[in-house]
């Protein structure tokens, strides 16, 4: 049992104002592993104080950027001597497959700190240009100031160190909340802040319900919001930061498209689906969950799709033979095996899979790994995100009908074109209205390269430089000539 009594505010651990507290279940055994605090309102005016003042009147955004990226590097280093206990955290909690956690929940935020540390290292801080008028202009960037982090569950330290680091790099303070299905990774996160020695006041880490992170967006303390999550929870964090004008950078649902050309190869277009749709058991916003093949050849890459999935391994997410999990929970297991069971009754072919537990579990919230085809893009489980191990094939005439249907969505977060000729795969991937794509790949969040999403996907981009621009502000110094 993992027992969590305190938050983590100006640098130390703080004893929370109410009893309350967040119970965390086992996906796989559907009992509690542990507590964390229920963070109320003033816990959270505590936290934004703290960081309000370390930005006001700490060291922390006036220090030469080489000491931030200093930082960062200790806090990296105190990351990986703690990322295998980080893994199994994040698998018990969430029910993660513990060989993906190792391998990508707790191996990618290490790799997101080296790239935020090389684009810092590179970072325009301080620029000269002539102006208009003959006398010169320096532009510097300076920091937001304080910002609030809401990240969700499905993959949360690599979320938590990819609005958190920029953050840093850039001199803001910070207060994150997490999920309360992953809190107790985000005090394992708070511990590790700690034994980097940043100066008080500079990262906080408050857990809690949606009540805590919507009185944290709302705080007159924060200048950024930088959230994760829903599109529907997406919409309201927007309207807040409206009301407050603040900035505020926001990356939502997903419903992306995998096109597979007629001359891709069946068999290893099917494994890379697979390994970008199933990865977290499907819990990921990128997931390409609609595959729109040539009706000509639907039968040879449904049968590649439905041999893929038939062998992949489902059950405790302890075991590291263990490729699908059980979903985060009971609501998310109930939710998309209602979607399985509309898109039956909405008159997909069901090949593999379906609502019933997979064989050989008895508790769990486990969902099998379904596949549908012969799907229409009007359907639901084509139109809606559902998060879960299920994929949709939808069948097109020829490549303008396949753009039209990977663009005839609410969404824009990711997609994928997969083809034996990599030119024109750019071609395509160009015509989609998509935030990232990838060619011949499922799409690889690559640290260095912006992420983010159009339409209902959500506005503003994480990761690569344009991660660290959202965290500053321009400001012009001009002199009057001879001055």
């Amino acid at each position: 049992m993992y027992r969590r009594t305190e938050l983590f505010i100006d640098g130390r651990w703080t004893a929370p104002s109410t009893d309350a507290v967040i119970e965390v279940v086992s996906p796989h055994t559907e009992q509690v592993i542990g507590h964390t605090p229920a963070a109320a309102a003033v816990d959270v005016d505590c936290a934004v104080t703290a960081a309000r003042t370390a930005f006001d009147r700490g060291p922390w955004p006036r220090v030469d950027p080489a000491e931030r990226i200093a930082a960062v590097e200790r806090l990296a280093g105190a990351y990986k001597q703690r990322r295998a206990e980080m893994a199994e955290l994040i698998s018990a909690e969430i029910g993660a497959p513990i060989a993906f956690a190792k391998r990508v929940q707790a191996q990618l935020p290490l790799m997101a700190m080296a790239a935020f540390t090389k684009v810092a290292a590179e970072y325009p801080w301080s620029e000269s240009r002539p102006g208009f008028y003959g006398k010169d202009i320096r532009v510097t960037r300076q920091p937001v100031g304080v910002a609030a982090a809401i990240v969700p569950w499905n993959m949360p330290q690599f979320l938590i160190v990819g609005k958190v680091v920029p953050a840093l790099l850039a001199g803001c303070t910070v207060v994150v909340k997490p999920a309360p299905e992953a809190a107790l990774d985000a005090l394992l996160f708070a511990e590790i802040v700690a034994a980097a020695d940043l100066p008080p006041g500079v990262v906080n880490v408050v857990t809690g319900d949606r009540d805590t992170g919507a009185h944290l967006v709302a705080h007159p303390g924060v200048e950024k919001v930088s959230f994760t999550g829903s599109t529907g929870a997406g919409r309201q964090v927007a309207m807040s930061c409206a009301e407050g004008l603040k900035q505020v950078t926001l990356e939502l649902g997903g419903k992306s498209a995998a096109i597979v050309l007629a001359d891709a190869d069946p068999a290893a277009t099917a494994t890379a689906i697979r390994m970008a749709s199933l990865a977290n058991s499907g819990q990921v916003c990128n997931a390409l969950s609609r595959v729109l093949v040539p009706a000509s050849r639907a039968t040879e890459f449904v049968g590649a799709l439905e041999a893929e999935l038939a062998g992949l391994s489902v059950g405790d997410p302890s075991d590291p033979a263990t490729e699908i999990g059980p979903l985060v929970a009971h609501r998310q297991q109930a939710r998309v095996r209602e979607y399985i069971e509309d898109g039956q009754r909405q008159g997909a072919r069901l090949v593999l899979g379906g609502s019933s537990m997979p064989e050989g579990t008895d508790r769990g919230w486990y969902v099998r790994p379904t596949l549908f085809a012969d799907a229409d893009n009007s359907m639901r489980i084509a139109r809606e995100e559902i998060f879960g191990p299920v994929l949709t094939v939808i069948g097109y005439r020829d490549e303008a009908e396949a753009v039209d249907i990977a663009n005839d969505s609410d969404y824009g977060l990711a997609g994928a074109v997969f083809t034996a000729d990599s030119d024109h795969g750019q071609a395509i991937a160009a015509r989609v209205r998509a935030g990232s794509f990838g060619v011949n790949e499922g799409y690889i969040m690559d640290p260095l390269a912006p992420y983010g999403g159009v339409k209902a996907s959500g506005f503003g981009r994480e990761f690569g430089r344009e991660g660290l621009d959202g965290y500053v502000v321009s400001q012009s110094i001009s002199q009057a000539i001879g001055a």
